[in-house]
């Protein structure tokens, strides 16, 4: 590990190249950016000061200031403001490029192969640890077992983490070691997979999880570290400048303040807390100020109010198409949901609550309307994933300044899954986008990265055409949610940074805000879809300072 964190950090100080000059003046673009009025504006070059502020915005034909410091030529490249996603976990990001990624596992059989040559290459690992595995993705039809893992490492523990971090598979010698056995109860909110005789079979779901999570080691701080330095590589490789960080810990926020103190955080984070103890631990009494020139804020707390789909943990309306057993695995009762949400609300803490499944967002959507009486403001109430909601409920996101804060690329992933799941007559407001704005609702997109790849172009390819990487299904799947491309830009900038409480800051490229661009060689605004997941990025600009280019 010793050996990635100084390759990663290494790398990432590579990156830095180019130090803002008092005025800069980066000239002959074809710059495209959201106004004002939320529209999309059209420029030619733009001038930035020494605290990478910018100054001016130059449409073609305005004079062009003499008195600069440093003039380069964009050479007619399309210039973009730094995009930003609104929902990934940032420290797994780099976790899941230096373990175990099962991501690109199409079976049962390449999963397995790939954990025993990974535990062969990696012999001193105490633990063989990793994510990304997918059973539907396998077409698997059940969830994987502790045997299947033990016939590929048997000799120490295994703890593999599903795609969606909603369940995790583990070996045998993971099972022993934390002590489940047959009357081990399932806790509230989540399920231990059984075989008849109630005994473990090696896959726990959401709150199950922390049986074995419990037994895990914890990452060291240069473990941490060297988890930064590979996820901000991984983001601005992406033309990603700022995120939302969903589930920050006390761990991981001091690890972004000594990237901080250090001068190594170059992607913006907004943070917020993994649970109430670390809100106020980190924000004490309020989101805390910005800090390393608009580099990090902790801005509220995550809550979780139900699991997956893919797991079953999604609470529904009425029971699983496929699994008529379960409506799903509640994470937090009614009157604790608005119990948390009215903690954070005394101090002026943002919340953002996890809810995929049609009862969790009319819970919450409740929630919001009933709190929203007394606790008024600029609240900025957040939902995120709000993946399947009762069409009728969807009217509910235009009232109290709600945001829905989604993930184009989960509807990809999770199309044939949601079917099987929902069956065909209860997806009428399933990854309904376009009737979200409709409603008069926000929308922040972001990735879940590392759930899905962080990756805005093929998530602005897909918000534009409901279609995949092959361009199926033809036509678009419910493609009656599309939404324009001007729409898919802002929500995956000026909105996103709305929605973090950073509108002002940076999101766009206006006087006044931070000077955060791409250059890239395609105009998103004018390709198709299948030309927009093609982007090159030539250039990644934070604050004034180049920190990519390629």
């Amino acid at each position: 590990m010793i050996r990635t964190f100084t390759s990663a950090l290494a790398a990432l100080a590579a990156l830095t190249a180019l130090p803002a000059s008092a005025d800069t003046l980066v000239d002959n673009v074809d710059g495209v950016t959201i106004g004002e009025d939320g529209a999309v504006q059209r420029f030619t070059g733009i001038v930035f000061d020494d605290e990478g502020r910018i100054t001016q915005v130059l449409e073609r034909g305005d004079a062009r200031p003499t008195d600069i410091d440093f003039a380069m030529d964009g050479e007619g490249k399309v210039m973009l403001p730094g995009l930003i996603d609104a929902h990934v976990h940032v420290l797994q990001i780099g976790f899941g490029a230096l373990t175990l990624d099962l991501s690109d596992t199409s079976s049962l059989e390449d999963a397995l192969a790939k954990v025993k040559q990974f535990a062969e290459e990696n012999p001193g690992r105490p633990w063989i640890l990793g994510r990304g595995w997918n059973q539907e993705k396998w077409g698997l039809g059940r969830f994987p077992t502790a045997a299947e893992l033990d016939s590929v490492v048997s000799d120490r523990p295994v703890w593999l983490n599903r795609v969606d971090g909603h369940a995790g598979w583990a070996n045998s010698a993971a099972i022993t070691l934390a002590g489940v056995d047959a009357d081990t109860p399932d806790p509230e909110g989540g399920r231990i997979i059984r075989s008849a005789d109630g005994e473990a079979t090696g896959v726990f779901v959401d709150a199950a999880e922390n049986y074995i999570n419990a037994v895990v080691p914890a990452p060291r701080p240069k473990d941490r570290d060297a988890a930064l330095a590979m996820s901000q590589r991984i983001l601005l490789e992406n033309g990603i400048t700022a995120v939302a960080d969903m589930g920050t810990s006390i761990e991981n926020w001091q690890t972004f303040r000594r990237a901080g103190d250090l001068g190594q955080l170059k992607v913006r984070i907004m943070s917020y807390a993994t649970s109430p103890e670390a809100m106020e631990l980190i924000g004490g009494s309020g989101p805390t100020p910005w800090l390393y020139d608009d580099k990090l804020r902790l801005n509220g707390i995550k809550l979780y109010l139900d699991g997956a789909l893919g797991s079953r943990g999604a609470t529904l309306k009425q029971p699983y198409e496929d699994e008529p057993s379960t409506s799903g695995l509640p994470l937090l009762r009614p009157a604790q949901l608005r119990n948390l949400m009215s903690r954070a609300a005394l101090e002026n803490f943002q919340t953002a609550i996890h809810a995929i499944g049609d009862a969790a967002n009319s819970d919450v959507l409740m929630a919001i309307e009933e709190l929203s009486d007394t606790y008024t403001g600029d609240r900025r109430w957040r939902i995120e994933h709000a993946q399947i909601v009762d069409p009728t409920e969807l009217e509910r996101f235009g009232k109290h300044g709600v945001i829905a804060s989604m993930q184009p690329l989960h509807q990809t992933s999770d199309r044939t899954m949601a079917e099987a799941r929902l069956g065909p007559d209860r997806l009428g407001g399933a990854y309904a986008w376009r009737s979200v704005l409709e409603a008069g609702g926000m929308l922040a997109f972001g990735s879940d990265a590392p759930v899905e790849p962080a990756d805005v172009f093929a998530g602005i390819a897909v918000a534009i055409s409901r279609t995949d990487e092959n361009g199926q299904p033809f036509g678009g799947w419910r493609a009656q949610e599309t939404v324009s491309r001007e729409q898919a830009l802002k929500a995956f900038t000026a909105d996103a940074a709305f929605a973090g409480f950073a509108d002002g800051r940076f999101g766009r490229l206006v006087p006044g805000e931070r000077a955060d661009f791409l250059l890239v060689d395609r105009d998103p605004m004018l390709a198709s879809p299948s030309d927009i997941r093609e982007t090159r990025i030539h250039e990644v600009w934070v604050g004034g300072e180049r920190v990519l280019a390629n």
